[in-house]
């Protein structure tokens, strides 16, 4: 499909900087697609989601934890110049090595030693150290640390940013807060580099209402990889790759959600990355069976959704994969009525932003679509 599709026009001030204060009180617009341009469209409250759910519905939500994955530091060890450097840890290798991105990559060259920070109390020796031990054209480096494992985890934390999404980082710098607000309340396996924001509304408060109706709560981890926050630039959506991300649904989770949904229980994806996993794990009869591996699943309108039956999620980027997966969902064109009138009803976008609860499309039931595959 035409990637000119998916754009839109989104005004500034529709990017939220900062999440309301609590969680639950951000907005939920309902979308509802209907025959004929019949969509329905019902302005809530991520609170009241209990009443928009049934007891038997089971939510599934990512549990991987962002960390602080944004570097600043200096070149050393080549001259007397000094370069400062910033590094976003992309994907784990092994225990003491990161595939990441460089701001300025031309100013490292295999080989080089990079210091982050001065001082701190992880390390005794009052700097965390990498080398490049790679470098590719498109300006990812390997980094290759002087600490392992636990050790490393933290002097990563004590050092590191939170990576707020360009859109965010663009227009202020992050602070301590956001390492409160990136993150949700379910975080737990660190490794991702972005929030799964849907998560973000969450509060203990809310899941109890939502326990107390009957509505499931499982878990899922996909570490959200930077694939997330980049537009499709190919003018065709067949000529976009998809950045691969690790992702796990245990056999424990796979056979409760089958018994939920065999009882007539509804899957409500919390997210485009629970989406993912799940659409990830799924034969063709929609059962799920447990994953662990590597999936660069691509959703576009024509897929065929086998494993969930809503989706709670954010408003997201023109031409991004994720408005393409929710116009697969829901229909383009139903998508296109919804963005239009959160525009114009001001709700927030983005990560920070409100969210929308999505039905899924009328369809006919002699349908043929095709699903891509993950690897």
């Amino acid at each position: 499909m035409r990637t000119d599709l998916f754009d839109f026009d989104l005004p500034a001030d529709r990017i939220a900087l900062r999440p309301v204060s609590p969680r639950d009180a951000a907005r939920l617009l309902v979308v509802k697609p209907g025959a004929q341009n019949g969509d329905v469209l019902a302005d809530k409250a991520i609170r009241d989601l209990p009443d928009l759910l049934v007891p038997g519905d089971c939510l599934v939500v990512n549990d991987s934890k962002v960390i602080a994955a944004r570097l600043k530091g200096r070149r050393i060890g080549r001259g007397e110049s000094e370069p400062s450097i910033e590094a976003t840890l992309i994907k784990r290798v092994d225990g003491s090595t990161w595939k990441a991105f460089i701001l300025g990559a031309k100013k490292v060259q295999v080989g080089d030693m990079l210091r982050f920070g001065d001082e701190g109390k992880v390390c005794f020796l009052g700097q965390l150290d990498a080398q490049v031990s790679h470098k590719d054209e498109g300006g990812e480096v390997t980094l290759s640390f002087s600490f392992h494992g636990a050790v490393l985890d933290d002097a990563i934390a004590e050092r590191g940013e939170a990576p707020l999404p360009p859109y965010i980082a663009s227009k202020r710098a992050p602070d301590e807060q956001d390492k409160a607000d990136y993150q949700t309340v379910f975080a737990h396996d660190e490794g991702s580099v972005a929030a799964p924001t849907a998560g973000l509304h969450f509060t203990p408060e809310l899941l109890e209402r939502l326990a107390a109706r009957g509505v499931a709560l499982h878990k899922v981890t996909l570490h959200v990889g930077p694939g997330t926050f980049l537009p499709v630039k190919a003018d065709d959506t067949s000529g976009h790759k998809m950045h691969s991300e690790f992702a796990i649904l245990t056999a424990e989770t796979a056979a409760a959600l089958n018994a939920a949904r065999a009882k007539g229980g509804r899957i409500v994806a919390v997210g485009s990355t629970a989406l993912r996993t799940l659409e990830s794990a799924a034969g063709e009869d929609g059962a799920l069976k447990p994953f662990a591996g590597e999936t660069d699943i691509f959703i576009t309108p024509g897929y065929r959704f086998k494993a969930i039956d809503l989706m709670l999620t954010n408003f997201h980027l023109p031409r991004s994969t994720l408005f393409m997966l929710v116009a697969a969902f829901s229909g383009l064109e139903t998508m296109q009525r919804a963005y239009k009138h959160a525009i114009e009803a001001g709700y927030r976008f983005y990560s920070y932003g409100d969210a929308c609860l999505l039905h899924p499309q009328l369809r006919a039931p002699d349908a043929v679509q095709h699903a891509p595959k993950a690897t």
